[in-house]
C-alpha cells in the first residue's frame, strides 16, 4: 500500500466512508509476508516512499515468480526486478505482465509507473559498453516515476561530445555519471553541473582497472564537489538515490 492509499484509507476511516473492520483486514498482512524462502516487505512503501525491489540475482526463476505474483496480489503496480536472467523472465512473463530489458537485466512486473516529476535526471555513459549499468540506472529510476534523459557515450577521450549536451546537463536536477577505465567523467560532469552528481564505476577496462577499482577510486577522489559515489555496477543504487534527489 503506498503513502498516498494509506492517506485516503484513513481519510474514509474518518469520515466514516470505510469501517474500522474493513481498515483493519487491509492491514493483516503487515509488516511482512512470509513464503518460506522470503519474507515480503509489504509496507515498506509506507516507510520509505518506495515498494521493495527483487534482487534476481541468486534467486530461482520459481522464487522469483512467487514473490513478483504475492508483491502485484497484495495491491503493489509496479514490481522491479534487478539483476535477471532470462530464464526467469521466461518463467515470470507466464502469470502476469510482464516486460524484459535484457541489455539491464530488468524486469518490471505489472505496468510501469507514469513519470510524476516536472524534473529530469541525466544519466551520462563513457563508452557503449557503460550503457548495461546505465540501463539499471534509467530503468529504476523511470520505474520510480521520474523523467530520464540518456546521454552515452559522451567519454572524456572526446569531450565535444558531452559538451554539445550542456544544456541538458545544465537543466537537470541530479546526474548520474556512469563510467569505467580511469572514471574520469564524473569529475569533468561535477565540474559543469549545478546539481548532485552520483557516479557509478564499472568494471569495463583492461587489467590494471582492477574490474572496476581503479575507477571506483578516481570517483572517490574526484576533485568536482557534490560528486558522490555508489558501489561497482550498481546502477540500481544510483537510480534509486536519483529517484529520491529528484523528488525533493
Amino acid at each position: 500500500m503506498k503513502q498516498k492509499e494509506l492517506k485516503i484509507l484513513l481519510n474514509d476511516v474518518a469520515n466514516g466512508k470505510v469501517s474500522v473492520d474493513d481498515a483493519v483486514t487491509k492491514f493483516k498482512t503487515a509488516p511482512f509476508e512470509d513464503l518460506g524462502f522470503a519474507k515480503i516487505d509489504h509496507h515498506r512503501d509506507v516507510r520509505q516512499g518506495v515498494a521493495e525491489v527483487i534482487y534476481g540475482e541468486g534467486k530461482t526463476p520459481e522464487q522469483i515468480a512467487r514473490i513478483a505474483d504475492n508483491m502485484i496480489k497484495n495491491g503493489q503496480k509496479t514490481v522491479l526486478i534487478t539483476r535477471m536472467s532470462r530464464e526467469a523472465a521466461a518463467e515470470v512473463e507466464k502469470r502476469m505482465p510482464f516486460v524484459y530489458y535484457e541489455t539491464a537485466k530488468i524486469g518490471i512486473a505489472g505496468r510501469m509507473c507514469e513519470c510524476d516529476t516536472e524534473t529530469s535526471i541525466v544519466i551520462a555513459t563513457g563508452g557503449t559498453s557503460d550503457i548495461p549499468v546505465a540501463e539499471e540506472a534509467a530503468l529504476t529510476a523511470e520505474a520510480l516515476g521520474n523523467r530520464v534523459v540518456r546521454l552515452y557515450d559522451v567519454g572524456v577521450s572526446g569531450i565535444h561530445r558531452l559538451l554539445s549536451h550542456s544544456e541538458d546537463i545544465m537543466r537537470a536536477k541530479v546526474i548520474i555519471a556512469v563510467a569505467g577505465m580511469e572514471g574520469a567523467l564524473a569529475s569533468v560532469i561535477g565540474g559543469l553541473a549545478d546539481c548532485p552528481v552520483i557516479a557509478v564505476p564499472t568494471s569495463v577496462g583492461y587489467g590494471a582497472s582492477f574490474g572496476g577499482v581503479a575507477a571506483l577510486l578516481s570517483m572517490l577522489n574526484s576533485c568536482s564537489s557534490g560528486v558522490s559515489v555508489v558501489n561497482i555496477d550498481n546502477g540500481f543504487g544510483a537510480g534509486y538515490l536519483a529517484s529520491m534527489i529528484n523528488h525533493i
